[in-house]
């Protein structure tokens, strides 16, 4: 059974709405004051961008493998294998920090069960909700994307009758709290960027999904179209409802600025109720990741870049790909509880900056690509020069990164992460796998198969 339209298009919001919106915000809005705005636009566009080019060369080619097949064929062997490889590293890492935070609100709610047995439960719940058919998944995900849609509406909604005073005991605030727009100039406006930009994370699923979909070229494109504008009118929405209700410098909207405003609004509870829409989010984003990570490992063992074990499925599910995706995961959880302060922390700030470099392999194919195409479906925007445009912001964010005394911790963790898999790949490659296909045979990508296994 594949996936129908309802689900590839909250797939594709879901996957983006996750705890760093709810929560990571208000270090943006600390640094950048009312001028996150802007930061969120710049973010939002580079991101609408990247999402736009993903979905031409997945309504084109479609596959299990997305970007990673998309960049094998336009760059070669190699670009494949690393973005790959670098993709999977990335959310099976992802996917430990998400369970952590997931069983620290667990815990909080009932501090008699270990945290442990909480991460437990989480991965076996969501590693069945995997290994099921491919429709109960998107099901799965539909309801939980579904709620974290519905908190932002349901937020927006309060937020905005609050500015103009339509609430009961509320009074309209006017535009006091925007008076100091760029409190820390430019410079803050570059430093809320860093900050937000990579809340953008996840968009690539939906792409993933769509080699699963009923009809790839039409249900990639209409998700597309449909969610990034429903997320940047939820984004900056959002942003805009917090920094218009609140002064940008108070403590709460620092800690938590969602809590902050449903305080002001006279919202009771409101710190419990954003927990476990938190709480949500993080087991939407588990089950989301997961998903992108098993296909992803299952493309490569179908180019012969991952063991071919992971090829073997049951009812379409490629179960080993599911399976050892999980481990990692648990095996990350245990590093992080173990030590903390090295290498988990390591290997967080190695996948930190990773979604810069799918990205900009997402913008080369295109560029590559497109050549190739003679009337694609979902055509991107302005080619070459949006493209090109893209490819420059992603530059000018690495710039700023490398200038930003903690940022620069992670580009250079993640530009090691790149080498070490880049000198993998070569050593694969040379080796010459037995059970890596000619070369001709990646370069027309069909929609990935399912394989039955034993």
């Amino acid at each position: 059974m594949s996936l129908r339209q309802r689900h590839l298009s909250m797939i594709a919001l879901g996957g983006v709405i996750g705890a760093g919106l709810f929560v990571g915000t208000g270090a943006g809005i600390a640094v950048a004051g009312p001028g996150i705005l802007v930061s969120f636009t710049l973010a939002g566009l580079l991101a609408l961008l990247v999402m736009r080019m993903l979905a031409e060369m997945a309504a084109e080619y479609p596959s299990r493998g997305a970007f990673s097949v998309h960049a094998e064929k336009a760059l070669g062997q190699w670009a494949g294998f690393t973005v790959g490889w670098v993709y999977w590293s990335t959310v099976v890492v992802v996917l430990a920090v998400e369970a952590t935070g997931a069983a620290t609100l667990a815990t909080s709610w009932w501090p008699a069960i270990p945290q442990w047995a909480w991460v437990l439960l989480f991965m076996s719940v969501l590693t069945a909700v995997n290994l099921a058919p491919v429709r109960s998944f998107g099901e799965f995900e539909f309801w939980f994307a579904a709620l974290k849609v519905a908190a932002i509406i349901i937020f927006l909604i309060l937020g905005g009758l609050a500015i103009f005073g339509l609430l009961p005991d509320t009074s309209a605030v006017g535009f006091t709290n925007l008076r100091d727009f760029l409190p820390h100039g430019w410079g803050g406006v570059a430093a809320g960027l860093l900050a937000v930009v990579f809340a953008f994370g996840g968009i690539e699923v939906v792409t993933i999904a769509a080699a699963d979909a009923e009809d790839p070229k039409r249900a990639v494109g209409k998700a597309v179209r449909s969610s990034m504008f429903r997320l940047l009118v939820f984004y900056l929405g959002s942003m805009v409802v917090i920094v218009t209700l609140l002064p940008w410098d108070s403590a709460e909207v620092g800690a938590s600025p969602y809590v902050a405003v449903l305080d002001r609004i006279g919202v009771p509870g409101a710190g419990q109720i954003m927990n476990v829409v938190v709480f949500v989010a993080l087991l939407s984003a588990i089950n989301a990741t997961l998903f992108g990570a098993a296909r992803m490992l299952y493309s490569l063992a179908e180019r012969g870049e991952a063991p071919r074990k992971m090829l073997d499925t049951w009812h379409g599910v490629p179960r080993y790909a599911v399976l050892a995706s999980t481990a990692f995961g648990f095996v990350s959880v245990v590093l992080n509880l173990l030590w903390p302060d090295t290498i988990f922390l390591y290997l967080l700030n190695a996948v930190g900056s990773a979604l810069l470099v799918v990205w900009a392999f997402v913008a080369v194919s295109e560029l590559r690509l497109r050549r190739t195409m003679v009337a694609p479906a979902v055509p991107m925007w302005g080619y070459p020069y949006l493209t090109w445009l893209a490819l420059a912001g992603m530059g000018g964010v690495i710039v700023l990164m490398l200038l930003d005394d903690q940022a620069r911790v992670q580009i250079l963790s993640t530009a090691v992460l790149v080498l070490v898999v880049l000198a993998f790949s070569r050593f694969v490659h040379r080796a010459g796998s037995p059970d890596a296909p000619p070369a001709a045979a990646v370069q027309d990508p069909a929609p990935a198969r399912p394989r039955d296994g034993a």
